[in-house]
């Protein structure tokens, strides 16, 4: 194959993939693209590799670590880092779901959505498509000489919308703004007379801002200046497609930078040659993904159709999940990921295990911080002053009562990067924890192994679990570290 071919094949399993994330296999894929089995076979092991699917049984799934690639477009044209922060203030204001759309060809794709929760609730989602003649946000875009457009159930019964442009320090229409509600608290006169105003207010923050300087970009993972490709090849052999990484970790560089890369930069960036980058870019540009813009490449709107709007919806927990499941199959132990909640800790994921004794927990209980291996690792993120509030109280004869004691056990966790508390929750039950930090390096939530004391001793659980314990932390954050959800739910 080709280099910039085995990137096209590459990209068409993937859009064909995102078309139907939660049921394809592969051979879905192979009669959907038309592709040989085997090409399909190796794209997948290539995506595999890269963590962007997880190959489970006979089913492909989207891996969270795909989003990478629409993060990149939205990094690189600035809009949702520069607009957003003024879009969540808007729908706080109207109390009605407010999104920031693009033109994509004939739709507009959404890249930025604060929607209200109501019974009755927009289901618009980051990187979904809309044909552009049916919702207000494309009318605005299709004319932009409009000052504002209104859309009264065109695109579904009881869906309304009021969308104004906002321009560019060139006057370019950059993007639309909607605020969208229902009609069971709006006829579409109402909302525009509702919101409106405020609309035309928050535009001309928008446009101030485009005009300005950049804003400081949130924290990203950065684009390997090296092209690890190589030594992976070696290893994978015929199985592991080089060409469709490299090609890959291309489109990611030209998200590094607002505004996009040269050539040369995206060969610095990735470590490549500078002609299998412009091979890349070529085939990028063909397939309507980049475009040049001078000496520079950037990403187009048409990368989100890579799977970002369906990843985008998944919570924090179905995020860990899997790697709970991994884990869990590996120490024969149950498993938990929670978070700190005012002095408790909070389960908001578990994979138990099927052994005759086993710690009997559900999603949603809570326990004491204090007296748990999770709440030791998240109490150290806490200030000394709320850490002293805390009144340990006796729940089994092993538990830490005293506020010092508290805080020693505290310190040493966070100087260990670990926790592990014996018998102090309930008589018998042992377990340790680390933590597990989201996109900013922030600890956010915590991944602890319980059992039985008579099943492992400590010197066991810091042999044999807290090796797999870290290695598990760190495949969360990696998934963490290229989305935005936050822990109890919502996207930051």
């Amino acid at each position: 194959m080709e280099p910039a071919g085995t990137l096209e094949r590459g990209l068409t399993v993937l859009r064909t993939l995102a078309a139907e994330p939660r049921q394809a296999r592969a051979t879905d894929l192979v009669r959907a693209t038309g592709l040989a089995r085997s090409t399909v076979d190796r794209v997948l092991a290539t995506l595999a590799q890269l963590g962007y699917v997880r190959l489970e049984e006979r089913a492909v799934l989207l891996a969270p670590r795909l989003m990478e690639l629409g993060e990149a477009y939205l990094a690189c044209g600035g809009l949702r880092d520069t607009l957003s922060p003024l879009a969540e203030r808007l729908a706080e204001e109207v109390d009605d779901s407010v999104s920031l759309a693009v033109r994509d060809a004939d739709g507009v794709r959404f890249v930025s959505q604060f929607t209200r929760r109501r019974t009755m609730s927009v289901a618009f989602r980051v990187g979904d498509l809309l044909p552009a003649d049916r919702c207000a946000a494309g009318l605005v875009l299709l004319d932009p000489a409009a000052p504002w457009a209104e859309d009264d159930q065109l695109i579904e019964p009881g869906l309304i919308a009021v969308a104004v442009p906002v321009r560019d320090a060139a006057g370019e229409v950059a993007c639309a703004l909607s605020v969208v509600s229902h009609t069971s608290r709006h006829t579409v006169a109402g909302l525009r007379a509702h919101a409106l105003p405020r609309m035309r207010a928050t535009v001309a923050e928008m446009e101030a801002a485009l005009s300005g300087p950049a804003p400081v970009p949130a924290p990203r993972p950065a684009v390997p200046a090296v092209d690890t490709s190589r030594a992976v090849k070696q290893e994978l052999g015929a199985g592991y497609l080089q060409s469709l990484a490299r090609g890959l970790a291309v489109l990611v560089s030209l998200g590094s930078a607002r505004g996009g890369l040269t050539l040369a930069e995206a060969a610095k960036a990735t470590g490549l040659p500078r002609a299998t980058v412009r091979r890349a870019v070529q085939t990028l540009e063909r397939l309507g993904y980049a475009t040049a813009e001078g000496s520079r490449f950037v990403l187009l709107p048409r990368v989100l159709e890579l799977g970002y709007a369906d990843l985008s919806g998944l919570s924090f927990g179905e995020i860990v999940q899997p790697h709970l499941a991994d884990l869990v199959a590996r120490v024969h132990e149950s498993a938990s990921v929670a978070v700190l909640s005012g002095d408790d800790v909070v389960y908001v994921a578990r994979v138990p295990t099927v052994n005759i004794m086993r710690v009997n927990i559900t999603v949603g209980t809570r326990f004491p911080a204090y007296a748990t291996s999770m709440g030791r690792v998240l109490l150290a993120g806490v200030s000394g002053e709320r850490l002293a509030s805390i009144i340990p109280r006796p729940l089994t004869r092993h538990t830490v009562t005293s506020a010092e004691r508290l805080a020693t056990a505290v310190r040493q966790a966070a100087a260990d990067g670990y926790a592990l508390v014996d018998q102090e929750l309930e008589e018998g039950v042992r377990s340790i924890a680390v933590p597990v930090r989201d996109r900013t390096g922030r600890v956010v939530a915590a991944v602890n192994v319980a059992t039985h004391a008579g099943r492992a001793t400590r010197d066991d659980l810091l042999r044999d679990v807290l090796p797999a314990l870290t290695e598990t932390a760190a495949r969360m954050e990696a998934d963490l570290a290229h989305t935005r959800v936050t822990p109890l739910g919502g996207f930051r």
